[in-house]
């Protein structure tokens, strides 16, 4: 796993003169673990025409207001806003702007070509607990300016694992199970508890060994590194209780996760094929 200990005395603050353009609720969970981390954001702006604010930073409602045009502008809105919002953010894309998109589906070279100015652009696809400085962050740029590129890879180590990728390929596969993730193993998670309570124990009572069993769980595998077969193996005994549980959801399991996958997957292409040609503008406000 990457450093994620936060910033080391003399580095370069990567987030200096950073605009979160649109900071919903991906933009957010970096906020929450940058700020956790102790990273400087005291130049960073979130720019929201709502005004709603976003702890640790200054909020605005236009571009005009930001200041000093950015040396870091991290996309945080819908993918089908790009078309809406691009043409009043790039004149303040310079030479000295790196971009982040965190846009779901949107290829690297969409982003280029709304903002040819810019110095590099990176994609980046991280999951909610950046938010905890638990998650995993998939990176991937076309440009090769190290002075820029390491800087933010530091600042994202402080969020959780990094991973860099060969290939926008490689970045979907990635997101299509890590960022999707918390949401599929939060439907599990309540899918156990209400199976608890089923049995009788109070909500809460469930919800809260749910969680706990989850959370322990994946705990275990991260630290012991034991294969999943093997913590299967010592759960299960032989024709046990376990076992027969196992007994009903094997069969299913795998092929529902892969369609479950591959659903997310095939709309990521979909939403990579329209910002390559066609415009995505929505009436929909800036998160």
């Amino acid at each position: 796993m990457a450093d994620a200990n936060g910033p080391q005395p003399g580095q370069v603050n990567a987030l200096d003169r950073t605009w979160f353009v649109g900071c919903g609720n991906m933009a957010g969970a970096m906020v929450e673990g940058w700020r956790a981390a102790g990273l400087d954001l005291s130049t960073a702006v979130a720019i929201r025409p709502s005004g709603r604010p976003v702890e640790g930073l200054r909020v605005v409602t236009s571009f005009a207001d930001a200041g000093p045009p950015p040396k870091l502008v991290i996309l945080g809105f819908k993918p089908q806003q790009l078309d809406q919002i691009a043409p009043k953010l790039a004149p303040w894309v310079t030479s000295r702007t790196t971009v982040v998109s965190i846009l779901a589906g949107v290829e690297a070279a969409s982003i280029r070509a709304r903002f040819p100015n810019a110095r590099a652009v990176l994609r980046a696809a991280p999951n909610l607990p950046v938010s905890v400085r638990r998650g995993v962050i998939a990176l991937y740029s076309e440009d090769s300016h190290d002075q820029v590129l390491e800087p933010l890879s530091n600042a994202f180590s402080a969020l959780g694992l990094v991973l860099w990728t060969n290939g926008e390929a490689n970045l979907a596969a990635i997101g299509s199970v890590a960022g999707a993730g918390p949401a599929y193993v939060a439907r599990f998670i309540a899918a156990l508890a209400k199976a608890g309570v089923k049995r009788g124990l109070p909500d809460d009572l469930a919800r809260t060994i749910a969680l706990e069993t989850v959370l322990g769980t994946g705990w275990m595998g991260a630290t012991t590194r034991e294969s999943t077969d093997e913590i299967v193996g010592r759960v299960a005994s032989p024709n046990g209780t376990t076992e027969a549980g196992l007994a009903v959801l094997d069969p299913e399991l795998d092929a529902l996760v892969a369609r479950t996958i591959e659903a997310a997957s095939r709309r990521g292409a979909e939403l990579a094929a329209q910002a390559r040609g066609t415009n995505l503008a929505e009436e929909t406000p800036l998160a």
